[in-house]
């Protein structure tokens, strides 16, 4: 090789290098907090990874496991993560006191808890059958506040259910076990968990929703905080953009999702896994606003999921449906 030449071919390995750790340099790195382990409910994020959706939207993200929403929420306005999974209850507690958090997108458009029951323990048909059961659950546990104005509001007395205050990780099995009769199970989450562990006692789970008995608002979605939203709004908007795309194909590629997801985390149990993005499938998908994007809140309900919390957690009109969303990056 002659030595133009050469100093040619070097010189555009060199321009070649550049650029690519050019490029590398450029992807900005992102946390999100899954509020909990690796799940059907936060799948969307977990397939924004492995399809590369996120690397080609210039962002480096990586998926950590969460301890609760209410802690979750907290981190973000800390800037302990830029994004993590949260609802409007921890959001809106969160602002209460004092803090900057915001809802940018939602990925449970209905409020995806339920009473789960034994059904050889408990026979239900409705609510009303519900009179007098023991409901169990952690001591700083929404459904300590949710169940009572829930209750209220189907024109049931707020002490219908017993509250039962006990250790978060005992709540599941103590269904099991028959020491309490009722357990909040989600869709999406510890519902399929329930019932698997169920399943092995030769036994079945059945749930009285929410959502049926006049509970319209809003479940868990995608937060960050304002802070972020002022200091960069595109990066939100890039990432924004980038879980609905992995949201989008989880729908369309349920089992694929189950392999990515298995993939990344094999001590998952698969059989677990498909009920979780089944359910999560079904509540992403808004039936009332299908001509909207994946994402996107409603002001009209999110004026009644605000008015519900402000109502059960006694906040006094501290905070406001604005206060605690904003659709501007899903569109």
């Amino acid at each position: 090789m002659k030595w133009g030449k050469r100093i040619q071919y070097w010189a555009a390995c060199v321009a070649g290098a550049a650029f690519t750790a050019g490029a590398a340099h450029a992807a900005q790195a992102v946390t999100f907090n899954l509020a909990w382990v690796p799940q059907g409910s936060t799948a969307g994020v977990l397939v924004a990874i492995e399809k590369g959706f996120y690397r080609d939207a210039g962002l480096d993200v990586t998926a950590v496991r969460g301890y609760g929403g209410n802690r979750t929420v907290n981190e973000v306005d800390r800037g302990a993560f830029q994004f993590g999974y949260g609802d409007p209850v921890s959001v809106s507690l969160n602002r209460a006191n004092g803090g900057q958090t915001r809802m940018v997108g939602a990925i449970n458009t209905r409020w995806p808890a339920g009473l789960c029951y034994v059904e050889e323990n408990t026979k239900a048909a409705s609510l009303k059958d519900l009179a007098g059961k023991r409901l169990g659950g952690g001591a700083g546990s929404p459904v300590q506040n949710i169940a009572p104005a829930w209750l209220e509001k189907n024109k049931l007395p707020r002490d219908y259910l017993r509250l039962v205050q006990m250790d978060p990780s005992v709540v599941d099995l103590s269904l099991i076990q028959g020491r309490i009769d009722l357990a909040e199970c989600w869709r999406g989450s510890n519902r399929a968990v329930i019932q698997k562990d169920a399943r092995q006692a030769k036994l079945t789970i059945r749930a009285i929703e929410y959502a049926d008995y006049g509970l319209d608002i809003y479940g868990n979605g995608i937060v960050t905080s304002d802070e972020l939203i002022r200091k960069d709004p595109e990066m939100v908007r890039k990432f924004v953009q980038a879980t609905y795309k992995g949201y989008d194909y989880l729908v369309a590629h349920q089992k694929e999702t189950v392999d990515i997801i298995a993939k990344q985390y094999p001590m998952l149990d698969r059989d677990v896994l498909a009920q979780q993005v089944s359910e999560t499938a079904d509540l992403i998908v808004d039936k009332t606003a299908s001509k909207k994007q994946l994402g996107w809140m409603s002001p009209e309900r999110m004026n009644k999921t605000a008015a519900f919390i402000d109502s059960a957690f006694k906040l006094g009109g501290k905070v406001r449906s604005e206060d605690i969303y904003t659709d501007a990056f899903v569109d």
